[in-house]
């Protein structure tokens, strides 16, 4: 029986490289139309004064490449740990699953929760794209989406454990399932919609940078669920037995 603390390390250590599988998805996927987003940008910006520059104080490079592996690695390492929990929490909780099936499973809930309900409503949007005046509001309508995406999954769980025995464990899911999609669905036409996106804008490239990011969450969490349920199930196998050979009289 694996303890909490062997877990944690795992899920962190498995974060580390869904880190990195994202910053290179990331890289090569959505550099592109970042660079295209900040071009654009650029070529609209007001000019500055006569003899006045903007000063980088992080350079484009190092954003792409080293910055961008960081925040990949840390926000990695952070999900590794909540995601080794949450396993831990789940196993036997919701059937008779094995260790990669469970791990696989919180994997796809947890991109649904964190990543695919909020996007269905707030999706990602490149430099040039957002208004700086209404940063707070566009984070906390983003953590809001976020908070109902998680609460819809954990709810599908609660409802369909309680319906199980009177549905059956295959209606009971579905009867969860469809109750959820009503009050995301409910959310997502009640909350405001923000749309600060320039006319002039590329719809193409809006739509590339977005499925880019969406690319790179799913990256993260297959990572996560995949290598968590494989490492997980191959240390719970029996060692092999070696028999005993016979002495030479």
């Amino acid at each position: 029986m694996l303890n909490a603390r062997t877990l944690l390390i795992r899920g962190m250590f498995v974060g580390v490289v869904a880190g990195i599988a994202a910053f290179v998805f990331a890289y090569f996927f959505g550099e592109g139309p970042i660079g295209d987003a900040i071009a654009f940008e650029e070529a609209h910006a007001t000019p500055l004064p006569a003899g006045e520059h903007e000063h980088e104080l992080v350079s484009r490079g190092v954003q792409s490449t080293i910055g961008l592996l960081t925040a990949s690695v840390v926000y990695g390492i952070a999900l590794g740990g909540l995601f080794a929990i949450t396993v831990a929490i789940a196993a036997g909780r919701i059937g008779r699953l094995s260790a990669r099936a469970t791990a696989g499973l919180v994997a796809v809930a947890g991109f649904v929760g964190v990543a695919l309900v909020p996007f269905l409503k707030y999706p990602a949007n490149p430099p040039a794209t957002g208004n700086p005046d209404t940063l707070g509001q566009r984070t906390g309508l983003y953590f809001l989406m976020l908070v109902i995406g998680v609460a819809a999954v954990i709810g599908v769980v609660v409802v369909a454990r309680s319906l199980q025995p009177r549905l059956g464990t295959w209606n009971a899911t579905i009867a969860a399932t469809v109750g959820a999609a009503v009050v995301v669905g409910t959310a997502i036409a009640l909350l405001p919609s923000i749309n600060e996106v320039p006319e002039s804008f590329s719809p193409i490239l809006l739509w590339q940078f977005r499925l880019a990011s969406l690319g790179t969450q799913a990256v993260t969490w297959a990572t996560l669920g995949l290598l968590f349920g494989y490492l997980t199930e191959r240390s719970q196998r029996p060692a092999p037995t070696v028999a005993a050979q016979p002495v030479a009289a």
